[in-house]
């Protein structure tokens, strides 16, 4: 037997119209969800500005130390020095910030974040999406940064002001591109600090075993060959050409190609870790 409901009882419609005064709002699109973990991602450094470090201190320090250390010794003067190394380190100090993004997706997996994340009714690639999106506006700093004090210093791009945008423009997408590897890695390693160690065994090669600082021409013919499939290597070798007025649509058309490669590969690689994550 059915108990009646008492006549003090509220129905249905009494109560719903006491907790919701308005319609339902409609589910975000991917878009502003992206951009709402983007938005995340830079509160981060608002609370915490020591994370700007890595953006403000390295690229002084490499470009000043590199350019007055070896700029003499390889090519006669640190100014004709400066014009090839310029776009090397630039490619460099990005490329290796990359690496935060996935010390940092790390971080939010041992507190627990991204078990919340998990629940709440959104595209549920925006959550790394809007990471790396965050993260990009540090690679812009960075890339500023370095292009400033190269000009104190007295670089001069034969490209002029579209040139370096363009380098600029390309290295992003690049690092964009890199970044799915990190954020990968930081599901199936334990510690932040793991993370770190194996992505600096997999950066330390590639960025100095490259035309960053020399002249493959120079090397040893074994070395060389490493050098000239080195994907860093053709990153340097576009950002050269775009800044200097002498890039080819082939030195662009490979660094997009490997960036389309890199995300195709390791961003459904990121979703099922992100997924399985217990």
């Amino acid at each position: 037997m059915t108990a009646e409901s008492s006549p003090d009882e509220p129905d249905v419609e009494t109560l719903r119209s006491a907790v919701a005064t308005g319609d339902r709002p409609a589910p975000p699109s991917a878009l502003s969800a992206s951009l709402t973990f983007g938005w995340r991602a830079l509160l981060k450094i608002k609370h915490v500005p020591e994370q700007l470090f890595d953006v403000t201190v390295f690229p002084i320090m490499f470009l000043v130390m590199f350019t007055y250390l070896f700029g003499g010794a390889l090519a006669g003067s640190t100014g004709e020095y400066l014009q090839a190394l310029l776009p090397g380190i630039l490619a460099m100090t990005v490329v290796f910030i990359t690496i935060y993004t996935g010390v940092t997706l790390n971080n939010d997996i041992d507190k627990g974040v991204f078990d919340r994340f998990r629940t709440v009714p959104v595209w549920q690639p925006s959550v790394i999406v809007g990471a790396l999106l965050g993260d990009a506006v540090r690679y812009t700093i960075a890339s500023t940064i370095v292009i400033v004090l190269g000009l104190i210093l007295g670089f001069r791009p034969d490209g002029g002001i579209a040139g370096v945008l363009a380098a600029v423009a390309l290295l992003l997408v690049f690092s964009f591109s890199l970044s799915w590897v990190w954020t990968a890695l930081g599901f199936v390693m334990r510690t932040p600090e793991s993370l770190m160690a194996a992505s600096m065994m997999v950066l330390f090669p590639l960025t100095f075993v490259s035309n960053v600082f020399v002249d493959p021409r120079t090397m040893p013919g074994w070395l060389e060959a490493f050098v000239d499939i080195n994907p860093v290597s053709h990153l340097v070798t576009a950002m050269r050409g775009l800044m200097h007025g002498t890039a080819t649509v082939g030195d662009v058309g490979v660094v997009l190609l490997m960036s389309a490669v890199l995300v195709v590969v390791f961003g459904p690689v990121t979703m099922y870790l992100f997924r399985a994550q217990q």
